[in-house]
């Protein structure tokens, strides 16, 4: 699984334009969380899926340049500055139009600690959904275990409501939700340190 490299493998596979398994790999991993941020900051679906792709490519082109040095700052600030950049230009071009974005959102993108929240909170959730697909995929974890916790923690629901839902006790549910989060732990344990750079 290309995805368990650390980041400084994954840069240093982009060095070589040819290597697309690299390539794939890093952007399966900074893709969601770039459309997530956009999202955030107010884009709709296909624009924020704009601008993640250029934020990629032009990180791409700029780190092979050898522009990006990361005893200045962590990958995720870098992304996040690209982004916001993209960000404004699309604004820009629709100044005179009904898409402009509210004088709030263009606020928002001035204010770095905020920009920061949301990339942090975009990268918690990729790397749950990320931890998430794992364990279904390569876990012993029974799948009526997960769905458990996923009623619980995910949608919500009550612990009385998952038990007479799933046909279980109110104690089975509180045992799934145990297993299921200890393993999600150690699998996003895992998962942040291959995001080495605390991007």
């Amino acid at each position: 699984m290309e995805l368990t490299r650390t980041t400084t493998a994954l840069l240093e596979g982009l060095r070589d334009s040819e290597n697309a398994i690299l390539w794939e790999a890093f952007d399966r991993r900074y893709r969601p969380i770039l459309v997530g941020f956009a999202r955030n900051l107010g884009l709709d679906e296909v624009d924020a899926a704009d601008v993640a792709q250029e934020t990629l490519s032009r990180f791409v082109q700029e780190y092979r340049e050898g522009r990006y040095d990361r005893s200045r700052g962590r990958l995720g600030a870098w992304l996040v500055g690209i982004a916001r950049y993209r960000i404004l230009d699309l604004r820009r071009k629709r100044a005179g139009s009904r898409q402009v974005a509210e004088p709030e959102a263009l606020a928002s993108l001035d204010d770095e600690q905020h920009l920061s929240r949301i990339w942090d909170q975009e990268r918690r959730q990729a790397l749950l959904q990320e931890a998430m697909g794992e364990l279904r995929e390569h876990s012993r974890t029974d799948p009526r275990t997960i769905e458990i916790f996923e009623l619980l923690m995910v949608h919500g629901l009550s612990t009385q409501a998952v038990a007479e839902q799933m046909g279980v006790s109110d104690h089975d549910v509180y045992l799934a939700k145990s297993r299921v989060a200890q393993r999600l732990r150690k699998i996003i344990e895992r998962l942040e340190a291959e995001y080495d750079d605390g991007a």
